[in-house]
């Protein structure tokens, strides 16, 4: 592997290495695009456009009043925004005032986001006001200061706000707070700012730019550092793997939440660095709002999750023509493996090619890709980026290296790859390791991989979910995958549960399409001719839904202890 065989089968235009990478902010690609597209829309939302210059003047207001409010470089700054105009020029003021952004996700529970605030020593968070009693709530346990609060009805277009007050969806929304002394509201700030220039803060690559916090919905978050050069690295390897983009003409559907490093970088960050023009989508599970935006601004970029493009395919409207999806050029599918047959039916809604790429929170979102042009193989996340080194080692050593064909744990390095884990030496030490022969330290995943001989990386499931029945090695995602090959079944997730004469079993969480019927009896039949006799699910649960992350992922853990719940209440 250290002879990259994947480079062999780049696309013509991807170069090998694209080092030395600019050593400057995240925040200058927006900077950059605004001298370059003015005039051109930076975001649309709900009706509502906000151009470059104007985006760019916003988050210079945002940084001038964010100092003002005494913020200094390296303070952590909260966010608490969905996907509107907002996250984007706070986001970036936040970086021009030589802030630390720390975006939270909104699923996140009282305790969680209580260990988020006093974790990372937030003591200002921006926030929607929709949210804005939760962290109140919870305010009081943490050392946050001042809240500012921003409004939905602020971005809306004028005859929208007016609608959005009379019909009484600003009220039951919760988006009409009264606020409590000493918090603020963010267009009172802004107004204060109106002819602010960006402060005169010194940020360099160097300089920490993000926590982002991950395991939330399954365990104790983690903030993953990362600097402003491995964000700008991350942005330019994304770049030069999206062969033919144009800059300055592209659109983005930005459904994917911001507040995860997906939706940061290969969502927000590459639009700024595209001059692309970025169609809001706060909800994704409003699938009647994602395919009107469609059809009304035409994207041609749309980076997503399984279970997204798996809910185009399956909707009723989308089956019946009613919506245009030609303008799809181009998506980019993360969080979760994606199956042939979604991947082949959305192909043929939209015209366009939808690809399976793989990243995480700490290098700070992607590091392989399948190609733009090339073969897009089956069940395959891609190959590297440009200037990545991975290798897989033993699973009994970790440091052993691992030949093609074989199954090992994916390690990694490159220039995106994190500084380690805020306030936790010891998580850091284990995730990144030294590389004896010299070097960067190695990020160890704890995903399973294996590779092929023309470098296309395959991921087989994560180390710490194996299941292990009766002694036997099965990997969830095996199952999975020849589940969801029947054609009754929607989705899946599958997982280890407690068994008192094999130790584990493995169980499967079945979701059907609808309109469909089947038996345990029946997944099990349908799995026995498609896998070993000890991976067949023993147990097989039919549900309307699966626990999910908010970028799709199912959530095998939470199943687990679901089932193991039931089983302590039926005890």
């Amino acid at each position: 592997m250290d002879a990259k065989p994947w480079l062999e089968h780049y696309d013509t235009g991807v170069p090998a290495t694209l080092a030395p990478y600019p050593d400057k902010p995240l925040y200058a690609f927006l900077e950059e695009s605004a001298v370059k597209y003015p005039e051109r829309a930076c975001t649309i939302f709900k009706g509502r456009t906000i151009t470059y210059r104007a985006m760019n003047a916003l988050s210079d207001r945002v940084a001038a009043a964010l100092v003002a409010q005494g913020v200094k470089k390296g303070d952590r700054v909260g966010m608490f925004i969905p996907n509107t105009p907002q996250f984007v020029y706070v986001y970036y003021g936040i970086l021009k005032a030589g802030g630390v952004v720390v975006a939270t996700n909104p699923l996140y529970s009282p305790p969680q986001i209580i260990h988020q605030l006093t974790d990372s020593g937030i003591e200002l968070m921006v926030v929607m006001s929709n949210f804005y009693q939760r962290i109140k709530d919870v305010q009081a346990q943490t050392q946050l200061k001042r809240l500012i609060v921003t409004n939905l009805k602020e971005q809306l277009p004028p005859i929208t706000a007016l609608l959005f007050s009379l019909t009484g969806l600003e009220k039951k929304g919760g988006h009409q707070v009264a606020l409590a002394p000493g918090d603020l509201w963010l267009k009172d700030l802004l107004a204060q700012q109106a002819n602010a220039a960006r402060p005169a803060v010194n940020v360099t690559g160097a300089d920490m730019a993000l926590l982002q916090y991950s395991g939330g919905t399954t365990g104790l978050s983690k903030g993953a550092i990362a600097t402003h050069a491995g964000l700008v690295a991350n942005t330019y390897q994304i770049l030069a793997w999206m062969v033919g983009m144009q800059p300055g003409a592209e659109v983005t559907l930005l459904a994917i939440p911001m507040f995860h490093a997906y939706g940061m970088i290969a969502g927000m960050a590459l639009g700024m660095a595209l001059g692309a023009t970025l169609v809001m989508i706060p909800d994704p599970r409003n699938l009647k709002d994602v395919l009107e935006n469609i059809a009304k601004h035409r994207p041609t970029l749309f980076p997503g999750v399984p279970a997204m493009y798996n809910a185009i395919n399956n909707n009723a409207d989308v089956k019946a023509g009613k919506y245009d999806l030609s303008s799809i050029r181009a998506c980019i599918s993360g969080s979760a493996a994606l199956l042939l047959e979604t991947r082949t039916t959305f192909e043929k809604l939209t015209g366009g090619k939808l690809f399976e790429g793989y990243g995480l929170s700490e290098a700070p979102t992607a590091t392989h890709c399948n190609p733009m042009n090339g073969p897009s193989k089956e069940g395959s996340i891609g190959m590297p980026f440009p200037d990545m080194e991975c290798r897989l080692v033993s699973l009994e050593d970790g440091v052993t290296p691992v030949p093609s064909g074989q199954v090992g744990e994916l390690i990694m390095r490159g220039p995106q790859v994190f500084k380690g884990y805020w306030n936790m030496p010891a998580e850091t030490n284990s995730t990144l390791q030294p590389d004896p022969a010299g070097g960067a330290p190695w990020l160890y995943t704890g995903d399973i991989a294996k590779m092929d001989d023309d470098g296309y990386f395959y991921i087989v499931d994560r180390k710490k979910e194996l299941i292990k029945p009766g002694g036997y090695q099965v990997w969830p995602r095996d199952v999975e995958e020849a589940i969801a090959l029947n054609p009754k079944v929607q989705e899946v997730g599958v997982a280890g549960v407690p068994d008192p004469k094999r130790g584990e079993t493995v169980k499967a969480w079945v979701v059907l399409k609808a309109g469909e019927t089947a038996t345990a009896d029946d997944i099990k039949a349908w799995c026995a001719d498609k896998l070993p006799k000890f991976a067949v699910p023993t147990l097989i649960e039919f549900r309307p839904e699966l626990p999910k992350t908010t970028v799709g992922k199912v959530l095998r853990r939470e199943l687990v202890a679901q089932h193991k719940a039931a089983m302590v209440g039926k005890g």
